[in-house]
């Protein structure tokens, strides 16, 4: 029985490295098959959860060798998520890790230096496509799991851990976390803290970023680039120039309008609300036309301001012969032929943002637990959106986010985490689980 706070870290110990690097090698060679693009890549999240029930199920109910409860929960073929339960004696006493994803983004061999889909490793470096998102986490809560089966703590509060599937893409619902919530698996987790898994750092990120994916649709008049002009006459609207000027335009607009908050500080935000284009197409020709059409889409991160950007383009067409052109012979409106560029803007569902609750005992003992095993604390945010998370925050739990991979590595080529971050990892989480015994 862990009668203290300090009895229960010692029973927990520290990671066990080698077991550790043993699962997280079998998690990344299966990874080719995780890539989550739909329709072209579906990934098969039951691959990861085929390894993690050879850890788990033979210290579990199911096989009658251990304490740990197991539900595989399926809503689409091969797509799984586990839920994994370390029961306590206190029924109305829980703590959560959740968020830990089975499924990751893609990556391209041929623009790697080393194989994505094998793990590699190179002194503290674990080098691969999930090491850091997420599946590093993925190992790393199941050998939590593993430490409180095979030791067996007597807890008043239950650990539940939530691996789950299709988190990366939102192209097809009703798959992961969300199936999982509509179903009430997860209602008993509102009796206590639930930390989503899922973040970098080895800090407490506190708040995300909402976002609206917006585009742009630029209309001029298409011409020969070659005979676009004659004697004192412009015959072409490039539609290409209009639509980057109106960009360039509607983002100086916004920057006035939209300056930094007074709780980005409060919430440690790196930068301030944006307004960013990243994505253009036009519907193609040769070199020697102008194009008479372009979109540009990008995403915006602040929720009320539809109605201002589209205020911006309205404007922006009642004057467009005031937008800003790109030298003497590129021109907008077309006087002898009646002809004005125009603008339309059009917008995606939008994702809310998260503030996580700074009040909460779960904040408190997610920071108490950081200083301790990190040697400091320093909650941020980011700007990037977590739309699951928000949903479960609507739905009543305590959210809280953490994670032990690398920013700089999440979705990106190279992708790798440190072996040491994830050791102070498995700390932070004993930490927690003892402070909530108290």
């Amino acid at each position: 029985m862990a009668s203290t706070t300090s009895d229960l870290k010692q029973i927990l110990g520290e990671l066990n490295k080698e077991s550790f690097v043993t699962l997280l090698t079998k998690l990344i060679g299966e990874s080719k098959y995780l890539q989550n693009n739909p329709p072209e890549l579906i990934p098969e999240e039951d691959r990861v959860v085929n390894h993690l029930l050879d850890v788990l199920s033979p210290l579990s109910t199911i096989t009658g060798g251990g304490p740990l409860i197991i539900n595989h929960a399926t809503y689409y073929p091969k797509r799984g998520n586990l839920i994994v339960t370390y029961p306590g004696t206190q029924p109305d006493k829980v703590v959560s890790f959740v968020g830990c994803h089975m499924d990751v983004v893609t990556a391209d061999p041929t623009d790697w230096e080393f194989d994505p889909f094998s793990l590699s490793i190179e002194g503290d470096k674990l080098r691969g496509r999930g090491t850091t998102d997420c599946l590093g986490h993925v190992a790393l809560v199941t050998e939590l799991m593993k430490k409180l089966a095979e030791t067996k703590p007597k807890l008043k509060s239950t650990v539940v851990a939530v691996f789950i599937a299709n988190e990366e893409n939102s192209a097809i619902t009703g798959v992961g976390v969300d199936a999982l919530a509509k179903d009430g698996l997860l209602d008993c987790l509102k009796g206590g803290p639930l930390y989503w898994i899922d973040t970098a750092d080895k800090q407490p990120c506190i708040g995300t970023g909402g976002v609206i994916p917006w585009k742009l649709q630029g209309t001029g008049k298409l011409f020969h680039s070659g005979l676009a002009n004659k004697i004192h006459v412009t015959q072409a609207i490039n539609a290409m120039e209009l639509t980057m000027d109106a960009v360039e335009e509607i983002q100086l607009r916004f920057y006035r309008d939209y300056p930094a908050h007074p709780k980005e500080a409060v919430y440690g935000f790196a930068t301030p609300s944006t307004m960013k284009p990243t994505q253009w197409s036009y519907p193609g020709g040769g070199n020697n036309q102008i194009p008479g059409e372009c979109t540009i889409c990008g995403d915006v991160s602040v929720a009320d301001c539809m109605k201002k950007l589209q205020e911006y383009v309205d404007d922006i067409n009642s004057n467009i012969e005031k937008l800003k052109t790109r030298g003497p012979v590129s021109k907008y409106v077309l006087p002898d032929e009646n002809l004005r560029g125009r603008l339309t803007i059009s917008f995606d569902e939008p994702n809310s943002g998260v503030a996580c609750d700074l009040n909460s005992r779960g904040f408190h003992v997610l920071c108490k637990a950081t200083e301790e095993v990190v040697g400091h604390v320093k909650p941020y945010s980011i700007t990037g959106s977590l739309p699951l998370i928000r949903d479960l925050q609507d739905q009543g739990f305590d959210v809280q986010t953490c994670g032990y991979g690398l920013t700089a590595t999440y979705h990106a080529k190279n992708e790798y985490c440190f072996l040491s971050d994830m050791c102070e990892g498995y700390r932070v989480f004993a930490s927690v689980i003892s402070q909530l015994e108290d």
